[in-house]
């Protein structure tokens, strides 16, 4: 087998013998047979972050999930996280954190907010005696809980858009789990998972690696990730000269620095609904159809955000006089009548004046 492929995998085997000539019958003496193991290099390695683009909370701690995929090995190779390129040590999880539904929550309001951010009618609660009792029963060390849907309500004009400090141990606890499954082309893609509560304060630009160890390799395959919130947005607009009746898109061609994971886009309009009648647009393109001369001067705001931090851009609109389309033939939606309506109506007026006289 000059060239071993994963198909020649399995058993073989090799028979000796010798033909009688009298009845023209083989008679085998011996048989012989050996199971061919043929091993492979994983081909594929990366590293995603679970769950994302995704909305998150500034204000309370969640758990985060990176996930090391590997493909294309025979056996199953050995996966392991580091970070800033230490070994991680890790407890093993044989469950997904998403089984932690029945914790209960922590009242982070109070433990993990930063206190000079907090009205002193609300810290006062924290105090002994005041507000709501803490949460007795908490999630296992190191992980958040889930929270139910209703959460507490905490005004933008009291909490800073910066975020809290995390009260945390000095070291992350982390957990790992690891999971194979079969592929058809008899290999193994491995899934290894590393998950935490993140605190961005101390997890941002840290630089974590997925590393795998496999026998048919010399040297160890890595993948490597850097966590880091979004920074600087660049926007562009199209048309650049805008007039009234075009279609405009703003869109996000990217940032000052590589940003993971990927970040959720929010638009908005500065004072104002967006041109749909809508509070806001979720993605990396806003699109406003047949703009009205009643938006020139607008501004719009860009919102990226990722569990590491968030980022606010402005642009303005600038919309200019359109010589194809005369002044007062926009509706009030913005659309556009044409000449030729406008010739109908008038006809049609005319047509009534002289039947009524």
């Amino acid at each position: 087998l000059p060239e071993v492929r994963i198909s020649d995998n399995g058993p073989y085997e090799c028979h000796v013998g010798i033909y009688d000539r009298a009845t023209r019958e083989k008679v085998v003496l011996a048989s012989g047979n050996i199971f061919l193991n043929v091993m492979a290099p994983p081909t594929s390695i990366s590293v995603l972050a679970a769950n994302t683009p995704a909305p998150f909370s500034r204000y309370q701690a969640q758990n985060f999930t990176l996930v090391c995929v590997v493909s294309g090995g025979k056996p199953a190779p050995l996966v392991y996280f580091k970070r800033d390129g230490e070994p991680i040590e890790a407890t093993p999880l044989p469950e997904p954190p998403a089984g932690a539904g029945s914790w209960a929550p922590r009242n982070l309001l109070h433990r993990d907010l930063d206190d000079t951010k907090v009205p002193k009618s609300l810290a006062a609660e924290g105090e002994v005696g005041g507000g709501q009792p803490l949460a007795t029963a908490d999630p296992p060390r190191g992980l958040a809980a889930e929270r139910d849907p209703v959460t507490e309500t905490i005004p933008e004009t009291v909490v800073s858009r910066e975020f809290p400090r995390w009260v945390h141990v000095a070291e992350p606890i982390y957990y790992f789990r690891h999971t194979h499954a079969p592929v058809s082309d008899g290999t193994v893609e491995a899934r290894a998972t590393l998950t935490w509560t993140l605190n961005p304060q101390i997890d941002n630009e840290a630089l974590f690696s997925c590393e795998v160890k496999h026998p048919a390799l010399s040297m160890p395959m890595q993948s490597e990730v850097t966590l880091v919130a979004p920074k600087g947005p660049k926007i562009t607009m199209t048309p650049t000269r805008a007039r009234v009746g075009d279609t405009v898109r703003i869109l996000v061609q990217g940032f000052q620095n590589e940003v993971f994971p990927e970040p959720l886009f929010t638009w908005t309009r500065v004072g104002s609904r967006l041109l749909d009648g809508s509070a806001e647009h979720d993605g990396k393109e806003l699109v406003l159809e047949r703009v009205p001369a009643e938006l020139n001067g607008s501004m719009y705001r860009c919102t990226a955000q990722n569990p590491l931090g968030s980022t606010d851009t402005h642009t303005r609109l600038i919309v200019f006089e359109n010589p194809n389309i005369p002044r007062g033939t926009e509706d009030s939606n913005g659309s556009l009548t044409g000449h030729c309506g406008f010739r109908l109506v008038l006809a049609l007026t005319l047509t009534v004046i002289l039947e009524l006289t």
